[in-house]
């Protein structure tokens, strides 16, 4: 029988996974940057890397307990993007912005900051609304998968 997951251990793989889609982040910026992309058009594309990595590794590794359907992960993955991908998104555009464009701090530490403070809402996003069951939901919360439903087709002669 598997041990329940704690808040502290799942912080924990949440934090790992993290950790790795930022070097995903920073890479995606470094190597825009290097060739000269805006810093801000940089950020948007290295964070929306790391929200492709962490959903898959999230979904797989820190919530793998609340694995479900195909469906259900598909709703996932659209709680995921709008959330994390909002806080990360807006957030790290956000305060980049702040950091590097108007303090004039170098940009990588300027996003290792933004990225710091934009993943405490992550987390907890994630564990109260994201990874959950679509049961679990509320039905305003819930999206569904329609072409992964399953089809209904009216044969002539059917009531």
């Amino acid at each position: 029988m598997s041990q329940p997951v704690t808040t502290q251990g799942r912080l924990a793989k949440f934090s790992l996974v993290g950790a790795m889609g930022v070097i995903i982040q920073l890479a995606v910026l470094s190597l825009l940057a290097a060739i000269r992309t805006n810093y801000l058009v940089a950020t948007v594309a290295g964070v929306e890397s790391a929200i492709l990595h962490n959903f898959i590794w999230h979904r797989l590794f820190t919530w793998r307990e609340r694995q479900s359907s195909l469906a259900e992960s598909f709703s996932a993955f659209v709680r995921f993007n709008l959330s994390n991908g909002l806080i990360s998104l807006v957030g790290n555009v956000l305060l980049t912005g702040l950091f590097s464009g108007e303090m004039h701090l170098p940009l990588l530490p300027a996003n290792l900051m933004s990225i710091a403070i934009c993943a405490i809402g992550n987390f907890w996003i994630s564990d109260r609304w994201v990874f959950i069951s679509d049961a679990s939901a509320s039905p305003l919360m819930t999206v569904t998968a329609p072409a992964l439903a399953p089809a209904t087709v009216a044969q002539k002669g059917d009531k």
